[in-house]
């Protein structure tokens, strides 16, 4: 059940009742005038008894004008200090230093009743006291009834509260665990102290119903439960209605290290080199060791056995038969470990296995689909126009009456744990399935007009499908294909969102496995609606309006929960603004200082790469384990970035580079996010023109190889380019693939 004290607290928060300094002094009066058992207190049950018996005509109403008249009279004698003008208790508590200087006659430091009657006599102050006298003043606030008044009850009888915060608690840190629970208890001392009122991001959370976040207890303390990297980030307290002082929480939640190695297993024969990998996160960043066989291979590292990208990749650059082995990778930081094993096995003729369907690009152009091998540049197969779906026998692109060339048209494609791949055919209003396995087109499942967007939501195995209906978007619908890894019998589900032109679904990585909510929004409308995965409901807008931001891109990083939302342009013209909207809270935080563009975060939630295409500029941001929202630098180049990706880091551990393609020009540009440094790849060739690729603005994609990979691929009009991520080189061009701008990753299997 509420307190009584928090049950007001919430009145006066909600409005129900206005908070003026006498209001909450006079109901803490009356909390303290009666006991728990409804008794009188001694003392004040005494004075009041007096008061009564005597039949003075000082009512409490008449007692609270009398000191009201006092303040005045002597604010008219001494006008607080300038300085002073923006703190209204300062200024109170000034106004009753010198009132009661003024009052204590012989300096002795109390007041007492001679003297109230003096000074009473003194300054004629009988008809302004409305029938009250300065001696009720010892009648009703001598709380220890010693006949006198110091300058600390005279504070308590005109409501003015000392509270104290030492110095160094003005920030403090706190650290824990993911998954446990916290306790922030504010450092905010002082007699008669008001309620106190936490924040977040300037957003006020005692009274938001947060399942995760309430206050509790007679202290107010806040208290967390079940901590997660979203609760990261700064939470002040103060007294309500003394904002001047505040503590500042900055709560850190440190995270076990995950990891996955690669590769698992390999055979090499002797000579050749090997490189075992392994990517950890956590928070702090983990340490990473190896082991071959349960012992430390540090002691042997040489020139032919070394450690490179701080320890997350194990090279053997001339293998022999005394390398085979279990290799144990271990990643540490302060609060847990985790290790995994890649086996390398070495003979004379390494074993051959079956001919793989992983590690390959799957291009989708007008010729069908292509899938690309990327090390050797080699087509390892060609699935074409005119080859049918296994399930219905139609054909995979079907012809069109009047064309010469039977050729197909692709909008979206999402790869479903290396099992399936599901692409859009908009012409066909269907989603094509495709087997990764068998490398062939096994159904087709119909959905309304126009499919042009796909995404997976590994947390709850849908495929999110955008429909615009028409070109002109008149009819946009969002349908969702459930369990969409199992192959058996798929079906469609319509989703009740209307008028939905775009969507976002936050990624996941190794340490964010489930994600809960979405986002749907109309680029012309200020407002993006939040919407639970799971039941496919939605749950509440939040409105943009007052940032006159119509969102037309998304982003999310894990660490502080936020989300970046891109506007769209301003009417003269100009890059509309990037806002920020705290997850905890769901409030806009406000702009992201001077930061505009399309917003990418890094795998590892770690960096904010912000893109404007028109400008050419790109911004970086680093988002810390505190936090924050740091700017690292701005580039201004001159290609206008259609799309970008990320890639890990060859030389350093825990780092990405990024590369971007531009939407006009043949350059990729690459940028090495920890030093800014950038470097182009010209020539690739001119882009898809944006009248050949209506399905949105990234008329030239960049697709990475995953976790682990090393090769990146982008389109030009008829052809595609393969990258070498190593080592920042061109790997080949492979010709005659027309507008191949969808593009599907597909990793071992």
């Amino acid at each position: 059940m509420m307190t009584s004290r928090r049950f007001w607290c919430c009145l006066v928060l909600l409005g129900v009742i206005p908070l003026v300094t006498r209001g909450w002094m006079d109901v803490a009066r009356s909390r303290r005038l009666f006991s728990d058992t409804g008794r009188l207190h001694h003392e004040d049950s005494r004075r009041f008894e007096v008061t009564r018996r005597k039949g003075d005509p000082c009512t409490m109403a008449d007692y609270s004008r009398l000191k009201s008249i006092l303040l005045d009279l002597q604010a008219r004698r001494q006008s607080p200090p300038s300085s002073l003008a923006k703190d209204r208790a300062a200024q109170k508590r000034f106004l009753i230093e010198d009132l009661f200087k003024h009052l204590d006659l012989n300096s002795d430091g109390h007041l007492s009743s001679s003297e109230l009657a003096q000074l009473m006599k003194k300054e004629a102050l009988a008809d302004d006291l409305l029938g009250c006298t300065l001696e009720d003043l010892l009648r009703f606030d001598d709380y220890n009834s010693d006949g006198r008044l110091t300058l600390q009850e005279l504070y308590t009888a005109f409501q003015v509260v000392r509270l104290s915060l030492p110095e160094e608690q003005r920030v403090t840190v706190t650290t824990v665990t993911v998954g446990l629970s916290t306790v922030l208890t504010c450092g905010i001392r002082g007699a008669l102290r008001p309620p106190i009122v936490w924040k977040r991001n300037g957003v006020v959370l005692n009274f938001l119903d947060l399942e995760d976040i309430n206050d509790f207890g007679e202290d107010d303390s806040l208290y967390i439960t079940k901590v997660t990297t979203v609760h990261v980030g700064n939470y002040t307290c103060h007294a309500y209605g003394y904002e001047e002082l505040y503590q500042t929480h900055i709560l850190q939640v440190n995270v076990p290290p995950v990891i996955r190695v690669y590769p698992e297993t390999q055979a090499q024969e002797p000579g050749v080199s090997a490189s075992l990998r392994c990517h950890a996160e956590g928070i702090p960043n983990p340490r990473i060791s190896w082991l071959k066989n349960g012992i430390d291979v540090a002691p042997k590292l040489s020139k032919q056995l070394s450690l490179l990208a701080n320890g997350s990749e194990l090279h053997i650059s001339s293998v022999r038969y005394e390398d085979t082995g279990a290799y144990t990778c271990i990643a540490k930081n302060e609060v847990g470990v985790d290790e995994d094993i890649s086996s390398l096995f070495i003979e004379d003729s390494a074993r051959k296995t079956r001919l793989s369907v992983g590690n390959m690009f799957y291009v989708f152009s007008d010729d069908g689909i292509t899938v690309l091998q990327p090390n050797e540049c080699e087509i390892r197969r060609h699935i074409r126009p005119e080859e049918r779906i296994f399930t219905t026998y139609e054909e995979i692109c079907p012809r069109v009456e009047g064309e010469d060339t039977q050729s197909c048209l692709w909008a979206s494609a999402v790869n479903v744990r290396d099992k399936y791949i599901y692409v859009t055919q908009p012409k066909q209003n269907r989603v094509l399935i495709i087997d990764i396995q068998t490398q062939k087109a096994i159904q087709s499942l119909d959905v309304d007009p126009l499919p042009t967007k796909l995404h997976y939501d590994k947390s709850h195995d849908q495929v999110w499908v955008l429909s615009w209906g028409d070109m002109r978007k008149s009819s946009t619908m969002l349908q969702v294909i459930p369990e969409a890894s199992t192959g058996e019998d798929p079906r469609v589900i319509r989703t009740p969102f209307q008028g939905v032109e775009d969507f976002f679904i936050p990624p996941t990585n190794l340490i964010i496995n489930h994600v809960r909510f979405g986002f749907v929004f109309n680029k012309s409308r200020p407002a993006v609606h939040k919407i639970d995965l799971e039941t496919v409901t939605h749950i509440k807008t939040i409105s943009l309006r007052a940032q006159g931001c119509a969102p037309q891109a998304m982003a999310h990083t894990h660490l502080g929960g936020y989300y970046f939302i891109q506007c769209g342009r301003r009417r003269a013209g100009a890059a509309g603004p990037q806002l920020v909207v705290d997850g905890v809270t769901d409030a806009v935080v406000g702009p992201n200082g001077a930061v505009s563009g399309s917003p990418h975060v890094s795998p590892d939630g770690r960096y904010l790469v912000s893109a404007d295409g028109d400008s050419g500029r790109i911004s970086v941001q680093a988002l810390t384990a505190r936090g924050e929202i740091r700017l690292i630098y701005d580039l201004q180049t001159n290609v206008h970035v259609s799309h970008l990706t990320f890639q890990p880091s060859f030389t350093e551990g825990n780092q990405y580079y990024v590369y971007a393609a531009s939407r006009l020009q043949t350059d990729v540009l690459f940028v090495e996010l920890s030093t800014g440094r950038m470097s182009v790849l010209k020539n690739l060739k001119d882009p898809i023109t944006p009248k050949d690729w209506p399905w949105s603005s990234q008329n030239r994609i960049m697709k990475d190889s995953g976790l682990f990979g090393q090769y990146l691929i982008t389109p030009a009009k008829d052809s595609l380019f393969v990258i070498n991520g190593r080592q920042n080189t061109l790997r080949c061009e492979v010709s005659g693939v027309r507008r191949g701008n969808t593009v599907v990753w597909v990793g071992e299997v």
